[in-house]
C-alpha cells in the first residue's frame, strides 16, 4: 500500500480539492484509492454508509475516488459549538465536547483512533491520499499533533507541501515552513506544489527555482487557477459566500454564526433563474425575496436567538404578509416551530427553552440520540421523488407534522411539516435540492424558469475536468513514485 499526504502552508490553500482531484486522477488509472484526513474541523458534514458522519470534503474525495464514504476517512471531526469549544466526533460518533485547551489532552488517545482508521483503509487500498489540516508550520501545536507532521511521522507517510500563490506571499510561506520545522519533520516533505496561479507560468519559473534552492525540495507543479473548482461542494465557510447566478427569483438565506451543511445551497446557485442572496448580520431580509430559506445549524437555540437579535423574525412576518414562502432545513425546521426545549443541555445549559418563530405548529425537544441516515422517499403534496440524508439531534412533532407531513420516506416514516396555506415547510432532509425533480418543483412554485440541469452529473463533470487539469500541470507519475513508504 502506498500513501501520500498533502499538507499546506496555511488554511484554504486548496488541499481538499487537490486531494479530490488526485483521487479522480489515480482512480481513473485503475487504482483502488481512498481519501483520509486524520482530523478535520467543519460544521459541513456528510453521512456515511456505515452510519456515521465525516467532513464534507472527505465525502467529495470519496466520490472522486469512486467509493462510498466511510467513517474511517475522517476519524476525528471537530464541529464548532462556540468560539472556543467543539463537539468531538470519533470514527463517526459523537464522544463529547471539549474546549480548545482541554482538547489538547485528548490527542494521545485520539491518535490511536486515527492510526486504527488509517490501517483499516490501508488494507483495502492501493493508494491512500491524506489531507493535512490548517498549516504544517503551526509549531505551537506540534506537541501531540495528530493532523499534520505528528500523523505523518507516526504513520511514516511522505508529504507534499502546497502553497497558494493567489493569496500572495507563497515564496515566503514555503521557505518559511522549512525554516520553522525541525529537521525530522522537514525531512518528511518530498516536494512542493504552487496552487492557483494566474497569468503566464514562465514568469514564475525563477520563483519555483528559488523555493527549491532554499528548501531542497523539488518542484512538483505549478497549478493554474481552475475556476470551476469553486462550484464543487465545500466544507469551509469561504465556500458559503461564493458567487452564484444572477437570476430574477431571489432566495434569501440569513447567515447565522453556527450555520451548517450549507452545501444545500449549491444546486440552487447553479440555476440560471435563481439568485441566492446571503443576508449578512445587520442587513434586513430583502423585500423582493420569493423564498426565505433557513439552513441547518450546529447550535439551533443560539442561532435562533441571533435571528431575533438581527430583527429577522420581524422581517419574516413581513415576508409572509407579502405572500412569500419559507423553507426550513433541519435546524431551520426546528426554528420555524412554536418552541425548542433542551432538557438535557445538548446545546448548552440544561433546561433551556426558547419560543420558536411560530410559522409551523410543531415543537422540538433536543435529545441525546443523533440521527445519521441516508434516506429516500417522496414529497406528499405531489409524489415527487427525493433523496438526501438526516443529521440531527431532536424530535419534532405537532399538528402541522401530523396533518401535513412534508414527505413520506421509504421506510414508511413521515418527515417534516407544511403549514395549512402551503407557504411554510420544514424538513430534516439535507441534500433536497440535489434532486433535479425536487429542485424543479420548488422553482416552478416560486415562478422561476426550470432548466435541464442535472446537478449530480455536473459535479462529476467538474471532477473529471479538474483531474484533467491536474494531469496537465502536475507530475503525477512522480507523485505516485513519492507515495512509496
Amino acid at each position: 500500500m502506498r500513501a501520500l499526504m498533502i499538507q499546506g502552508t496555511g488554511s484554504n490553500v486548496g488541499k481538499s480539492l487537490l486531494v479530490a482531484g488526485l483521487c479522480r486522477v489515480f482512480a481513473r488509472k485503475g487504482l483502488k484509492v481512498r481519501p483520509f484526513k486524520p482530523q478535520n474541523m467543519s460544521n459541513n458534514a456528510a453521512v456515511t454508509v456505515d452510519g456515521g458522519e465525516i467532513g464534507r470534503a472527505q465525502a467529495l474525495q470519496a466520490r472522486a475516488a469512486g467509493v462510498a464514504p466511510s467513517v474511517h476517512m475522517n476519524p476525528v471531526l471537530l464541529k464548532p459549538q462556540s468560539e472556543i469549544g467543539s463537539q468531538v466526533v470519533v470514527q463517526g460518533r459523537v464522544v463529547g465536547s471539549a474546549k480548545a485547551r482541554e482538547y489538547q489532552s485528548w490527542k494521545p488517545r485520539l491518535m490511536e483512533a486515527v492510526l486504527d482508521s488509517f490501517s483499516r483503509l490501508s488494507e483495502e487500498a492501493d493508494l491512500v491520499l491524506v489531507e493535512g489540516a490548517g498549516s504544517a508550520s503551526e509549531v505551537n501545536l506540534r506537541a501531540g499533533d495528530i493532523a499534520n507532521m505528528g500523523f505523518a511521522r507516526a504513520a511514516n507517510v511522505p508529504v507534499v507541501l502546497v502553497g497558494d500563490i493567489d493569496r500572495g506571499g507563497v515564496i515566503a510561506s514555503l521557505v518559511g515552513t522549512k525554516a520553522v520545522l525541525d529537521e525530522a519533520d522537514a525531512a518528511m516533505i518530498k516536494g512542493f506544489i504552487v496552487n492557483r496561479f494566474r497569468g503566464d507560468p514562465a514568469l514564475f519559473d525563477s520563483g519555483m527555482r528559488f523555493v527549491s534552492e532554499r528548501t531542497g525540495w523539488p518542484a512538483l507543479g505549478l497549478v493554474p487557477h481552475f475556476s470551476d473548482a469553486a462550484r464543487l461542494p465545500a466544507e469551509d465557510g469561504l465556500g458559503l459566500r461564493r458567487e452564484g447566478r444572477k437570476g430574477s427569483i431571489v432566495i434569501a438565506v440569513p447567515v447565522t454564526p453556527w450555520i451548517s451543511n450549507f452545501d444545500d445551497l449549491d444546486p440552487l446557485r447553479e440555476e440560471a433563474g435563481v439568485k441566492v442572496m446571503l443576508v449578512e448580520p445587520g442587513q434586513p431580509l430583502p423585500a423582493e425575496a420569493a423564498l426565505v430559506l433557513l439552513p441547518g445549524s450546529k447550535t439551533t437555540i443560539d442561532d435562533l436567538l441571533f435571528i431575533r437579535q438581527q430583527g429577522w423574525d420581524i422581517d419574516l412576518k413581513a415576508h409572509m404578509r407579502r405572500g412569500g414562502h419559507v423553507l426550513g432545513l433541519c435546524g431551520g425546521y426546528q426554528m420555524l416551530g412554536m418552541r425548542i426545549e433542551d432538557p438535557l443541555g445538548i446545546e448548552g445549559e440544561a433546561g433551556r427553552s426558547i419560543e420558536g418563530l411560530g410559522l409551523l405548529d410543531v415543537a422540538t425537544t433536543l435529545t441525546a440520540r443523533k440521527r445519521l441516515e441516508s434516506v429516500t422517499g417522496k414529497t406528499l403534496a405531489d409524489d415527487t421523488p427525493l433523496s438526501g440524508y438526516e443529521m440531527h439531534i431532536g424530535e419534532t412533532s405537532g399538528p402541522d407534522a401530523s396533518a401535513r407531513p412534508f414527505s413520506r420516506l421509504a421506510n414508511g416514516q413521515c418527515d417534516g411539516a407544511v403549514s395549512a396555506d402551503g407557504r411554510v415547510a420544514g424538513t430534516y432532509l439535507h441534500g433536497l435540492f440535489s434532486n433535479d425533480g425536487q429542485r424543479s418543483r420548488w422553482l416552478q412554485m416560486l415562478g422561476a424558469e426550470t432548466s435541464d440541469l442535472a446537478y449530480e452529473a455536473l459535479v462529476d463533470d467538474i471532477l473529471d475536468r479538474f483531474a484533467d487539469h491536474l494531469e496537465r500541470h502536475l507530475d503525477c507519475e512522480r507523485l505516485f513514485a513519492l507515495s512509496a513508504r
